[in-house]
């Protein structure tokens, strides 16, 4: 009797169920997220072709955002994967951050915590560790500039408040944004984050430039203690 052979390569698929001639035919944006990633590895591994091992990535790190917010190592470690096929996928998450931002106005303005969270919350996500960040503002409330100041816990033990403002003085900004994530995903803000947001609010006051918000950065979510009234009195 003949055994029954597996069919793990993409061109023992018909032609019509294999990602890249679908791309070709109808798209890229036609195609599910598997199917693209299955383009980027381009080949599987001993019994199991691209497609099955990107749904293996998908479920690993539950969906395009877990992979986004994995580590490369991690990443490469999926059976199938490895260190060059995980480097395209990382590029390609990274490009599509690059391409997100080339479509926005090149100093966009701010008009709500919605608007700041929406400029970094695609990068800070990823995150591993917390990180601060300020965005420096014009007077009509425009992004000068981000500036990523500080890697670890964030408290004012280890942060140097006056820090915050230095780009804000020489780029001549008279507003500051300050932002940072929880890599845990949860962004309520900790006593230690209430803490710190109060001194920078009252060294804006003595330096003569606002301080507009401060907004912790989660995984589904962001919370502006502007709105919350905690730091801000």
């Amino acid at each position: 009797m003949k055994e029954t052979t597996t069919l793990y390569r993409i061109k023992d698929l018909p032609p019509t169920d294999r990602p890249r001639e679908r791309l070709v035919e109808v798209g890229a944006e036609s195609l599910q997220v598997v199917e693209l990633l299955a383009i980027l590895l381009r080949t599987g591994v001993q019994g199991e072709n691209a497609i099955q091992v990107a749904y293996n990535l998908l479920n690993t790190f539950h969906g395009l955002k877990g992979i986004h917010q994995a580590s490369f190592q991690d990443v490469c470690e999926v059976r199938g994967v490895g260190p060059a096929k995980a480097a395209q996928i990382k590029a390609a998450l990274a490009l599509g951050n690059h391409l997100w931002k080339e479509g926005q106005d090149s100093r966009p303005v701010i008009h709500s915590p919605g608007d700041a969270a929406d400029l970094v919350r695609f990068e800070m996500a990823g995150l591993s560790q917390e990180q601060l960040w300020v965005l420096v503002l014009d007077s009509r409330n425009r992004v000068i500039s981000t500036e990523k100041l500080y890697v670890g816990s964030i408290n004012s033990s280890s942060a140097r408040v006056g820090e915050l403002f230095k780009a804000a003085i020489q780029r001549n900004g008279v507003s500051i944004i300050v932002v940072h994530n929880h890599p845990s995903g949860d962004p309520t803000p900790s006593p230690e984050d209430i803490a710190i947001t109060r001194a920078i609010v009252q060294a804006g006051k003595l330096l003569d430039i606002a301080v507009l918000d401060h907004l912790i950065i989660g995984h589904e979510r962001f919370t502006s203690l502007k709105e919350k009234g905690l730091g801000f009195g």
